[in-house]
């Protein structure tokens, strides 16, 4: 699932042909990159990429005032096809990427173990800032946006509220994690 085609091609379909800037405005104005991975810079690569699968196709060119010519595009047929998949499988599907950190977590030495209950004590105080940081962009914007958008927008509030509880709860017990908690496989004979 690709969260920028989502948006792109969603984009078109709502808003009819339209050039790369425009789009990357839409992305600003709509704050997409408070309640998705999108990177807005990212909007002009991805679309190249959706013209050359055919779900994208220019459709002329626009000039306003001195600005440069910029190309227009819209949504083709198989691009709505697309768009219909991809709305299908947002919302069914389930997507859980396992964090790096844990991976850390399990693989410390005897120097990670010695800082690891001050490096969480940083790292919880960088999630706490930033569910602040949620927690003042939904109420700021929530009375601007659907519902469906302030639900998503309260999504990422609900995940940063996890990682917090989970990083205080482990707080309590870093000092007792040791590079002895990996205990090599034996072979067998």
């Amino acid at each position: 699932m690709s969260s920028i085609r989502l948006f792109i091609l969603a984009s078109f379909a709502e808003y009819g042909p339209m050039h790369g800037h425009r789009l990357r405005l839409e992305a600003e104005r709509r704050k997409v990159h408070l309640w998705t991975d999108i990177t807005v810079g990212a909007v002009y690569g991805a679309m190249k990429r959706l013209e050359a699968e055919g779900l994208l196709k220019e459709s002329g060119r626009e000039q306003e005032g001195n600005r440069p010519t910029r190309q227009l595009y819209e949504i083709t047929e198989d691009g709505r096809l697309a768009l219909a998949l991809l709305r299908r499988s947002g919302i069914t599907d389930i997507w859980f990427k396992f964090d790096p950190f844990d991976l850390a977590l399990t693989a410390v030495d005897a120097d990670v173990a010695k800082t690891l209950p001050t490096a969480l004590k940083g790292r919880l105080a960088r999630m706490e800032a930033m569910l602040t940081e949620a927690r003042r962009a939904n109420a700021e914007y929530a009375p601007h946006v659907s519902l469906g958008k302030q639900w998503a927008l309260k999504h990422t509030e609900y995940r940063l509220e996890a990682e917090v509880k989970y990083l205080t709860d482990l707080s309590k017990v870093a000092s007792q994690i040791t590079p002895h908690d990996v205990k090599p496989v034996k072979k067998k004979k």
